[in-house]
């Protein structure tokens, strides 16, 4: 089975480390040239993601994954009637494993404004942060100085649960939800082959330094610029 999935970045790299445990032939791309997909626009959103889709069409995928919490929020109906192809976002998952439970989110600023999630709480820092691998502590306790004592939170951005040991160390009293990993166990894929194909719109040391954190398996990399001019 041949999946496509994408992200603004390396974000969605933690989806791809759930899917993984199924065996299977994995197309990612990665716009990093373009991040942070945050702030965009929906209009800017669209452009983006269906020259990304359209790539991954290109690789005969037989599903796409759509491992960004920003598009998965704000237009993934456009997508989804868009494309024949069968495609999943990473939100809805989840909003099913939380009805009827209390939490709050960390998101992007455009899945805040999307109001998909409870108490969603602005990070627009760490997506930066995060690709460029500064430290991230500083602004990542402003942020969680928010969230109540022992409450459920969601990692509203797939960047996020690379942050899972910092979030830990400052409040370990909080329940993380990994968006990812709830996508992962419902889809419930088949296994056949490994192959891990992964696509950036720019490689250099820090990407690699970062891929290499969170996924431990044999991959081919490529630098493809979708030539994405705002």
């Amino acid at each position: 089975m041949k999946i496509g999935v994408f992200d603004s970045g390396v974000g969605g790299l933690t989806v791809l480390k759930e899917l993984l445990k199924y065996k299977n032939e994995y197309y990612y791309f990665g716009d990093n040239i373009n991040i942070p997909y945050g702030n965009k626009s929906k209009y800017e959103l669209q452009i983006l993601s269906s020259k990304i889709i359209e790539f991954l069409l290109s690789k005969d995928v037989d599903m796409i994954i759509i491992a960004c919490g920003t598009v998965s929020s704000n237009i993934y109906e456009y997508l989804k009637n868009k494309y024949d192809v069968p495609i999943y976002d990473i939100i809805s998952p989840t909003l099913e494993y939380l009805k009827d439970k209390n939490y709050f989110t960390i998101a992007t600023p455009m899945t805040c404004k999307s109001k998909i999630f409870n108490n969603a709480i602005e990070c627009p820092l760490l997506v930066p942060l995060i690709e460029n691998n500064q430290d991230v502590n500083k602004v990542l306790k402003e942020y969680l100085n928010n969230i109540p004592f022992n409450s459920n939170l969601v990692l509203g951005c797939t960047h996020y649960p690379i942050l899972t040991n910092e979030i830990n160390k400052i409040r370990p009293d909080l329940k993380l939800i990994n968006m990812g990993k709830i996508l992962s166990d419902k889809l419930n894929l088949p296994s056949t082959n490994l192959k891990v194909r992964l696509y950036f719109s720019k490689v250099d040391h820090n990407l690699i330094n970062n891929i290499d954190k969170i996924i431990d398996t044999d991959y081919q990399l490529e630098e493809l610029c979708l030539n994405y001019q705002k």
